[in-house]
């Protein structure tokens, strides 16, 4: 029998808790709303998604999708915020690829973009993993994540009030050699291109401590951590970047399979860092999804699939609930990511 085609069912008698609405209004920090396959929520009424979004308890939904291009930045402003000003902010994005063109030029080029963004209506700033690993500069070399040249971009953004949700580097597996001992085996199989085996990458923890170099350089601009600050398997870690950095947080998107196989730890985290984490799905808005979230924070079940396919999709382990104390519920739902990000929620 081939790998692939195990898929064992858990005699585990354990108790199963539906969780269809969350106790608390959910900000939901880390989303998309475009499809790269031509499905996106652009091409569908927004009742629909608005509607979507109340039966999942989601209040405030940020995309991340502008990201990627000014050109989707301002579709999605005129299609979704322009319609709906009060459910959704947009985030912008830096076009990386100006700078073999532009040269010397394109770091205050690039910040200049971002008065530009903000005019238009975007709220944040949204950085891809490109960065630390793909993007190069106009001689063709590979640019560090703390690159001083890149300081106006950063301080552009803390001074627009523009939070800048980051994602560098990707899970520790994804830069090991494909193995027999990797535990991502099968998901980077399916995908690749997610492989950042080191070399000829950088290694993980030299984009990790760049990133934390970068967070140390730049204390008057807020950044996210995506994914629970891109170090879910070590989230002490994660609590030292926390600790040094008074402007840095997480979210804890796409995360729940490395959060849900340490409970303990995780728990304790949530609680120590409580003012720091923000919600997020990463999921594109999905009922089922948001509930699997809703069901990890909030109940002490036990050993459940962590995501919505037939298989656990991010390594072979089940996830524990973390049945958070309602105070830092509340926190993670809603309450920091409307002080970071200025969104007014009735609760």
């Amino acid at each position: 029998m081939n790998l692939e085609d195990f898929k064992p069912r858990s005699k585990l008698v354990t108790k199963t808790t539906l969780v269809n609405k969350p106790k608390f209004p959910v900000i939901d920090a880390h989303d998309h709303l475009a499809d790269p396959f031509g499905g996106g929520w652009d091409r569908k009424p927004l009742n629909e998604l608005l509607d979507l979004l109340d039966e999942a308890g989601v209040v405030h939904y940020i995309d991340l999708d502008g990201g990627w291009g000014e050109d989707i930045l301002y579709h999605h402003l005129d299609y979704f915020k322009a319609k709906a000003p009060e459910r959704f902010q947009v985030f912008g994005g830096v076009d990386w690829s100006k700078w073999e063109s532009m040269g010397d030029g394109f770091p205050e080029w690039a910040a200049g973009r971002l008065k530009v963004q903000k005019d238009a209506g975007a709220q944040g700033l949204k950085i891809w993993k490109p960065f630390g690993l793909h993007v190069k500069d106009h001689k063709g070399q590979l640019v560090k994540v703390d690159d001083a040249r890149l300081s106006p971009i950063w301080e552009m953004a803390g001074e627009l009030g523009f939070p800048v949700m980051i994602h560098v580097a990707d899970p520790v597996a994804f830069f090991d050699p494909i193995d027999e001992t990797n535990e991502r085996w099968e998901e980077i199989g399916g995908h690749p291109d997610w492989a950042f085996t080191s070399p000829p990458f950088p290694s993980f923890m030299e984009i990790m401590n760049g990133f934390f170099n970068l967070v140390k350089q730049h204390a008057n601009t807020k950044f996210i951590g995506a994914h629970v600050g891109c170090y879910g398997e070590n989230l002490s870690w994660v609590g030292k970047m926390l600790d040094e950095c008074p402007n840095y947080y997480i979210d804890i998107s796409a995360r729940l399979g490395e959060l849900g196989r340490q409970p303990y730890s995780a728990r304790k985290f949530f609680i120590q860092y409580q003012d720091r984490v923000l919600f997020g799905s990463d999921m594109s808005p999905d009922l089922d999804a948001y509930r699997l979230c809703y069901r990890f924070l909030e109940t002490d079940d036990e050993y459940f699939n962590y995501n919505t396919s037939e298989v656990p999709g991010q390594g072979r382990w089940y996830a524990y609930g973390m049945y958070l104390p309602d105070d830092v519920l509340e926190k993670v739902y809603y309450k920091n990511a409307a002080k970071l990000l200025n969104v007014d929620v009735k609760a």
